[in-house]
């Protein structure tokens, strides 16, 4: 019985009716039938093409039975999809005649996993209505318990001073308006927990239809393709179109096992998609190359050389050196490579030559960096192309996804190196050699020894058949320590001598000969105003012909040394050598700087 009925009866009161508080409105119902357009072609992604930046996707689409021209509509295509970019390639009795790209709004995303969210995303709508609604009554509610409060008081009061009052009706009315108090504010409580519950769902799925949607739930993407059909049987043609928002990264696992075990190194791809579409169970081949849908070479223009005039300030002219024009020059080739995608040939060719200028201009009339920098380094590298072994599923995220390019194993030559004037520590570095059909691209490596995580290094491109090195973190069984054991100072003539020794002390716990390299410096002169001169060292530096060639002269001291293990103790080894440095004696050393990259 309602609230008011039944208080109205516990006071012989007659309920006649009652007021309808409210009503939701039904659903309004759309103003006719959407047109009807073409069904879409079966087709399915079969193989996609990663570069930096950019991918080619590749879908089978199926033509059905019967000859003649036929239109193919295949979509919907991803919202990252370059539309400048399809292109059809033809089988057996089936001729592509065009391909063009489309685009068409629509009342709701088409894509699956956006509807689902949609549609959860009304129902919670609705429920909140609902709950509204609930709160609304229970509001009303809680205002005529008041209102009874009020009339009860008034009527117990003339009762009572009648010696009319009823005691059972007074404590079963109290009673009741407690228990519907209780009852209406738990009730409110819960509805408004629910409410906040179903609002955070409803934000949570926005945000997921936003990174789905990325900006263009309301527009479908479609290629539609015009074929002509020589033979009446069912076929295939493929649909190739570029998409933005996909890139990938070479990132490496390298572990080393036993001194003579073979160094494990797990090739890995790092990609990234956001093309708004799914790659399923897809043939992937990662890329270094730039996607080029230019047929033709591009056009070399004519080089014009720009004089100043007599009497114009030159010193207002901006000064560039070499390093900034070749940076010119790639930017523009990357600009080049975008409009040859968006078929702008003309500007294409235009950018081409003009980047090609600036590194000219780098190389006849800038000035040299003094930073010695090399700008030839900056330069792409080689352009190779990776097939994965295995079909891969790749879905459009947020978040990176990795995949094995290949697992190899290479032949080690262990080696220990320590540089004393920097750090303490003794590290472990293997000389690998790439006897494998992949060149290795410049990645990230994650170092392990047997399962041991050991740090993290910048692996360099390596060439198929090019050595390289490879650190695998501090051993602490090899210890080193750099001591100054004596300065002397004197004159001799109108020269300053200044005369060092030191000593570098080494100890091995290993229970196996190590190979160590030990390095040191002395100061570098940049011109004769400071001889420095290496006085003495035992044992003699290394003789390797490259370090001859290219460290020695720049005044940097390698060793290399054999530390055999000691049954006794510790094996050890000590370096000694001395030094001087030579300079006039009105002269003084001003400071110490390390020499640019």
């Amino acid at each position: 019985m309602p609230t008011w009925a039944r208080v109205c009866a516990l006071f012989g009161v007659m309920v006649f009716g009652s007021n309808v508080l409210g009503q939701v409105a039904p659903a309004t119902q759309p103003a006719g039938p959407l047109a009807e357009l073409p069904a879409s072609a079966e087709s399915k992604i079969m193989g996609v093409t990663v570069y930096e930046g950019t991918a080619l996707v590749t879908r089978q689409v199926q033509v059905k039975e019967g000859k003649g021209l036929v239109e193919l509509v295949v979509g919907p295509l991803p919202p990252q999809t370059i539309d400048s970019s399809l292109f059809t390639e033809s089988s057996d009795g089936i001729r592509v005649l065009t391909t063009r790209y489309r685009t068409r709004a629509v009342a709701e995303d088409t894509r699956a996993e956006v509807r689902s969210r949609e549609e959860q995303i009304h129902k919670l709508t609705d429920k909140n209505q609902e709950l509204a609604k609930q709160l609304e009554v229970i509001g009303q509610d809680i205002g005529l318990l008041t209102k009874l409060e009020n009339f009860t008081a008034a009527t117990l009061q003339q009762l009572t001073d009648k010696g009319q009052l009823n005691a059972d009706n007074t404590i079963k009315l109290a009673n009741y308006m407690m228990e519907r108090r209780a009852a209406d504010g738990q009730q409110q409580v819960t509805v408004q927990q629910e409410t906040a519950a179903n609002q955070e769902q409803i934000q949570f799925l926005q945000r997921q239809i936003s990174e789905l949607a990325a900006g263009t739930s309301r527009t479908e993407r479609e290629a539609v393709i015009v074929v002509d059909k020589s033979n009446a049987a069912a076929g295939q043609v493929r649909l190739n179109y570029l998409v933005n928002g996909a890139t990938w990264q070479p990132q490496y696992k390298l572990r080393s096992a036993g001194e003579k075990d073979p160094v494990q190194v797990e090739y890995l791809g790092s990609v990234s998609q956001q093309s708004g579409e799914d790659w399923s169970d897809v043939e992937l081949v990662l890329s270094t190359a730039t996607p080029r849908l230019n047929a033709a070479p591009p056009d070399l223009l004519a080089l014009e050389i720009t004089v100043v005039p007599p009497g114009q300030n030159q010193a207002a002219m901006p000064e560039i050196n070499k390093m900034d024009a070749y940076r010119r020059g790639r930017g523009l080739r990357q600009q080049a490579a975008q409009e040859f995608v968006q078929n702008r040939g003309e500007a294409a060719n235009g950018s081409l030559n003009t980047a090609a200028a600036a590194e000219q201009f780098g190389d006849l009339l800038a000035r040299e960096d003094a930073s010695g920098e090399n700008p030839q380094a900056e330069k792409d590298g080689p352009s190779v192309s990776y097939h994965l072994a295995t079909r891969m599923t790749v879905p459009s995220r947020n978040d990176q996804q990795l995949v094995e390019v290949a697992r190899i194993e290479l032949a080690p030559d262990y080696f220990y190196k320590t540089v004393p004037v920097l750090s303490p520590h003794v590290y472990r570095l293997a000389e690998l050699t790439n006897r494998t059909q992949y060149v290795l691209l410049p990645g990230e490596a994650t170092m392990y020894v047997g399962t041991d995580f050991v740090g993290r290094t910048r692996l360099p491109l390596v060439a198929i058949g090019e050595k390289f090195t490879a650190g695998f973190g501090v051993d602490p069984q090899i210890q080193v320590d750099r001591e100054l054991v004596s300065k002397t100072r004197s004159i001799q003539g109108g020269n300053q001598v200044q005369t060092y020794q030191y000593r570098l002390r080494i100890s091995s716990y290993k229970q196996s000969p190590v190979n160590l390299q030990v390095w040191d410096r002395l100061p570098h002169g940049q011109n004769e105003a400071v001889a420095v001169e290496l006085v003495s060292t035992t044992p003699a530096l290394s003789q390797d012909a490259e370090y001859l060639r290219v460290d020695r002269p720049k005044n940097l001291l390698r060793w290399d040394l054999t530390i055999k293990p000691d049954e006794s103790s510790a094996a050890t080894a000590t370096i000694d050598y001395e030094f001087k440095l030579q300079y006039d004696r009105n002269l003084a050393i001003g400071d110490l700087q390390p020499a640019k990259r």
